[in-house]
């Protein structure tokens, strides 16, 4: 009986809590150098040398400031409400870290490949907004309370297009797995056309309006710039983070950047062919599939920064009538015209 409870539930068990640390681990060093990376490409394109001091090249900079944040004095304003203001960050950044449980890095590399992997996506990237609005709130100050609401609006809105988005790709795969996603695409215009496994299989080509719209979606969901209303220095100060220092802070920064990659993972998964090579051939095919992971999430994260270096903010209302008024009808009207072309040519 003991044994067949430990080969049942136990060992199962702690093999998930095992992977679940190493994906972690592995995602916040990630983020480390991501971070480093973003200034990097932004004091690059204004001819800066950006971080250059700490360890050779400054790359150890992330960890110096993670660092000064632990050991600085956490500031709790007098009139907060002490409680949500502290489990505040603590849910924006579980929330933003729980969603890479269903993220397939490489064939059969995931911790749980459940079937409805994008819905769970969708599910706890729709919960990290109340992570925002309760830090706003408890701070009892009227800036961080405008820079939430805003940051919920904007977030609402922008979910709506991502959604429609999504329908169009579970529309030409036919599945809610995130692995059965990529294996969809190792076939498509290309091979239809008798060229070999390629790039050109992927979903960014049927669904190229889908796939821009995907990214500056993005751009908003995560409140990354041009769409940085929630924290804009000149209206807000610095949004609904205006209140928090040291630990606080920086979970709340770190719940911010592992959302971007997760919107970056997504839309390697959803449009570029997840872990596969450009080209299926043999020499391609030696390199790990979790390196052509890797170099696509860089590439897309490369893609918001240099958006973030020379894009100018938006107002908000351009912000708005961007969400609803152009993607909202646009990425309705794809999944109807995707469901059509599916059904006409007998793909469906």
């Amino acid at each position: 009986m003991d044994g067949t409870f430990f080969s049942t539930y136990a060992w199962p068990a702690l093999v998930m809590i095992g992977q679940s640390l190493l994906v972690l681990v592995c995602l916040l060093v990630f983020i480390a150098y991501i971070l480093y990376a973003d200034r990097k490409i932004w004091a690059a394109v204004q001819l800066r040398r950006g971080p250059n001091v700490v360890g050779p090249w400054g790359l150890f900079q992330s960890f110096a400031d993670l660092l000064k944040f632990v050991f600085k004095e956490p500031i709790i304003p007098s009139g907060a409400n002490k409680g949500v203001f502290l489990i505040a960050p603590l849910v924006a950044v579980t929330l933003a870290l729980a969603t890479w449980a269903v993220i397939p890095f490489n064939e059969n590399w995931v911790v749980a490949n459940i079937n409805v992997g994008i819905l769970y996506v969708f599910a706890i990237s729709s919960l990290e907004v109340y992570g925002v609005i309760m830090s706003g709130w408890a701070s009892n100050s009227k800036y961080p309370f405008l820079g939430a609401l805003r940051s919920a609006a904007q977030m609402v809105s922008y979910e709506v297009s991502i959604g429609f988005v999504i329908v169009t790709v579970l529309l030409c795969v036919g599945s809610l797995n995130l692995s059965d996603m990529v294996f969809a695409q190792k076939d498509g215009l290309g091979t239809m056309m008798g060229l070999p496994n390629s790039f050109l299989d992927w979903h960014w080509l049927p669904l190229f309006p889908m796939f821009i719209v995907f990214i500056i979606s993005g751009l908003a969901e995560t409140n990354r710039p041009p769409f940085d209303l929630p924290e804009a220095e000149s209206e807000l100060v610095a949004g609904y983070m205006v209140e928090y220092s040291s630990a606080p802070y920086m979970m709340l920064m770190l719940g911010e950047y592992a959302a971007i990659l997760l919107i970056c993972s997504l839309t390697t998964i959803l449009f570029l062919g997840g872990w596969l090579p450009p080209v299926d051939i043999w020499i391609l095919n030696w390199v790990p599939g979790i390196v052509w992971f890797i170099l696509k999430v860089i590439f897309i994260f490369f893609i918001y920064s240099m958006v973030k270096a020379f894009v100018p903010r938006y107002r908000y209302d351009q912000l708005m009538r961007l969400g609803w008024k152009i993607f909202l009808p646009l990425s309705l009207a794809m999944v109807i015209i995707t469901a059509f072309v599916l059904k006409l040519m007998g793909w469906a």
